[in-house]
């Protein structure tokens, strides 16, 4: 078995020890935010092209603070995350070190790349309107026509305090500043069917159930849906929904990116740049497509036929530099609206 899955806390593969600095019996150590079979096949891709062995530890929340915690004693050579945010993050908290490498440098184009070199985008993913098939003629739609009072009481979307949401309202704020988003907040809030609860899966099925007639959620959850043979029913939410490809007045369709990082402390430097160096390659591009029905960074990478079928994706310009040092506002306005309240009467 050349990878190995972690949950929960640090442990040890070989030595039997727990916690910082405990050594992973891999050429090449991952931390990841990542769900494991969302990335399993790219690693086992990895070791067949390689012949390198990859261990894999899963840290759903605070993946950042937990490699700063263990130092230079940190066994973490790559960081994989999700979220302009998380990646801005990872770098603010001095736990990743820059990686000027070329291959990786001409397969992702630099609106997807750190200036100062620290992390890099592998896959994108689109926030758009799942509408629903019967109900929903719009062909079109805007981010900022969601605020419109015909769609009162139509409206599903998962808590505001989301990453995912965070980072569209951040796009938001840099677009039209602090006064408009507040505006647009409270209309969206009180064009809510219910508050916001679950996640972007169950979105599509309220919207399946007649519950609201659009939802907000990322693109690779449509794939998924269509595709899950474990849970039939999600094919059901997913043939109920079209996916609308939304944009702002000025601009395009809200993306984010799933990144990687070079370890600061990267007990094994050269095994992990041929690691992040193969994420960008066409085979894993295409993996990334095929599998994950996420958008390839890589220019010349087909997407998946799921994804062709939402059309033309024309994304926003803004840099996600810019979205993520609009977070913190953003937070701060979602609260401040109470979002998550769900409507007012």
């Amino acid at each position: 078995m050349t990878s190995t899955l972690l949950r929960g806390g640090l442990l040890a593969l070989t030595l039997g020890t727990s916690g910082a600095g405990a050594a992973l019996a891999a050429d090449v150590n991952i931390y990841s935010s990542r769900q494991p079979a969302l990335i399993q096949p790219l690693l086992d891709a990895f070791t067949k092209e390689t012949g390198l062995s990859t261990a894999t530890i899963f840290v759903e929340k605070g993946l950042e603070e937990r490699v700063k915690a263990e130092g230079a004693n940190s066994p973490a050579d790559v960081i994989l995350t999700v979220d302009i945010g998380r990646l801005d993050a990872t770098r603010e908290a001095g736990v990743l070190q820059p990686l000027e490498d070329a291959a990786i440098a001409e397969a992702i184009p630099a609106a997807f790349r750190d200036k100062g070199n620290e992390w890099a985008g592998v896959t994108a993913r689109a926030r758009v309107v799942y509408a629903s098939a019967e109900r929903v003629p719009e062909q079109a739609i805007t981010y900022e026509s969601l605020a419109d009072p015909k769609w009162k009481g139509k409206i599903c979307i998962r808590s505001g305090q989301h990453q995912y949401n965070v980072a569209l309202v951040a796009a938001f704020l840099a677009h039209h500043g602090e006064a408009k988003t507040k505006t647009w907040l409270e209309g969206l809030r009180d064009n809510l069917a219910t508050a916001p609860q679950g996640g972007d899966r169950d979105q599509a099925r309220n919207v399946a159930a007649g519950q609201c007639d659009i939802a907000i959620g990322n693109t690779y959850y449509v794939g998924l849906m269509r595709t899950n043979e474990k849970e039939p029913e999600q094919k059901d939410w997913a043939k109920a929904i079209r996916v609308v490809l939304p944009t702002f007045e000025n601009g395009g369709t809200h993306v984010n990116i799933s990144g990687m990082g070079l370890a600061k402390h990267a007990p094994n430097r050269d095994n992990a740049v041929k690691f992040m160096e193969f994420l960008t390659t066409d085979e894993a591009q295409r993996i990334y497509a095929e599998i994950n029905h996420e958008y390839p960074l890589k220019p010349g990478v087909a997407q998946s036929e799921t994804v062709k079928s939402f059309g033309e994706l024309k994304p926003d310009t803004l840099s996600l530099t810019d979205i993520a040092s609009h977070r913190a506002k953003a937070s701060e306005l979602i609260d401040e609206v109470g979002f998550d309240k769900g409507p007012k009467a």
